[in-house]
């Protein structure tokens, strides 16, 4: 009687899990494009030479029945000034990091700033034109551009409020680079042609473009009725310094436990300071992090079938691959077949343990995170994290247990 019972039970179980394996299979539908927040920056800008084809269909994962997380406020989550937006501009690295730091500051000394982000971004422009004058060319000059990025042009230049310096002029409701770049890229190109590299020329030129598009940043400025230099409230006033941040990262092709170059354009300076670390290591330094009161400042891949932005949601369907087989060898295909890309930066706010997966709060400034519920935010899955997310941005008393693993 009791190797029957015994037998009866196992068949209910692998009946049990042969249902639940048909139950999670994914189905992908055929959506129409419909129109978004996007539509709206353009109607604000008076474009109506920029469209988008509202004919197009794409190919999403059907989420017809699931159990996602609906709220913000569902998520344990640390202060952040709310989202806004980028406008037309390719500077999500500068928006997401800017946060990240605005963060820092009231973690380590409970202070609420909003810095200016198009600060930064006008002067990695010039830093990127200089490069490119330098190198005759052989340099990218592109609106991306990394985290740390941040940490260099703040020791250079330091940093200001966002009411002190915005980048856009009396009545401009959102930031738009896109004729800007067109000038200053078409410029420096002439220069490859004629081979004409005088270096102070050219960046003069450069500057007379950004002053003209984004206004031209001070040199000092009151604020808390103090006066300062952009380097003195960085290193007085925020007290942040910058050499405290690390950069982590995860892939195959660069050995583990050491500092290497994260290979992609927008990374165009070369920096080598990235700590790559297996995979398995990656995504419990960065849960760990996020538990222990610490946000994020994190980059990777927003292109998928299970990206979606009426949802709020970013999530790995089974038809792409099952969440068990999510690993180092996944997520490097990926990465060298080019389907990952590290096209946008985004900061990473909260958690939530939801049926047994992490979920992530995520905080973005590009226009699909507007199209949903959440204004200015999507929830990821921890397996589109493994997947997709390729490195992140923290301080180092987070992640000092894996740092010690780094032989320098």
């Amino acid at each position: 009687m009791k190797s029957k019972s015994i037998l009866i039970l196992t068949l209910v179980l692998i009946y049990s899990v042969l249902i639940f394996a048909q139950e999670v299979h994914d189905k992908g539908v055929f959506v129409k494009r419909q129109p978004g927040f996007y539509d709206e920056i353009l109607k604000a800008l008076g474009d109506t030479t920029e469209t988008k084809n509202i004919d197009k269909f794409l190919y999403k994962v059907d989420v017809t029945g699931k159990n996602f997380p609906k709220s913000i406020d569902e998520f344990t989550q640390y202060w952040y000034n709310e989202p806004i937006s980028q406008g037309r501009t390719g500077t999500c690295w500068s928006f997401s990091t800017t946060s990240f730091f605005e963060s820092e500051v009231y973690r380590t000394h409970k202070k609420k700033v909003k810095l200016s982000e198009m600060y930064t971004v006008y002067w990695e422009y010039l830093e990127k034109a200089a490069r490119f004058i330098e190198e005759k060319g052989n340099s990218e000059f592109g609106e991306g551009s990394e985290a740390n990025a941040l940490k260099r042009i703040w020791k250079k230049y330091g940093i200001v409020p966002e009411e002190v310096y915005t980048g856009t002029f009396s009545g401009q409701k959102f930031h738009d680079h896109k004729v800007m770049f067109e000038e200053m890229n078409s410029y420096l190109k002439s220069l490859k042609e004629s081979g004409n590299w005088n270096k102070d020329e050219a960046l003069g030129e450069i500057k007379k473009l950004l002053n003209n598009y984004m206004g031209e940043p001070p040199a000092e400025f009151v604020s808390q009725e103090i006066r300062f230099t952009p380097k003195e409230y960085l290193e007085k006033y925020l007290q942040i310094n910058p050499d405290d941040y690390v950069d982590i990262l995860s892939y195959m092709q660069q050995p583990y436990y050491q500092q290497v170059e994260y290979e992609v354009p927008d990374n165009w300076w070369h920096n080598k300071d990235y700590y790559n670390v297996p995979l398995d290591e990656y995504m419990s330094a960065l849960k760990n992090t996020i538990k222990n009161g610490y946000t994020v400042s994190i980059g990777g891949d927003v292109s998928e079938a299970g990206y979606l932005s009426r949802n709020d949601v970013a999530i790995v369907p089974t038809f792409d691959i099952p969440s068990e087989y999510i690993d180092e060898n996944a997520r490097q295909f990926r990465f060298s077949n080019k389907t990952t890309t590290d096209d946008h930066g985004i900061h990473l706010v909260g958690y939530l343990n939801k049926d047994g997966k992490d979920w992530f709060l995520i905080k973005d400034s590009a226009s699909g995170s507007r199209d949903g519920n959440n204004k200015g935010y999507y929830f990821y899955n921890e397996d589109y994290v493994k997947l997709k997310m390729l490195d992140f941005m923290v301080h180092k008393d987070a992640v000092k247990d894996l740092l010690g693993k780094f032989s320098n």
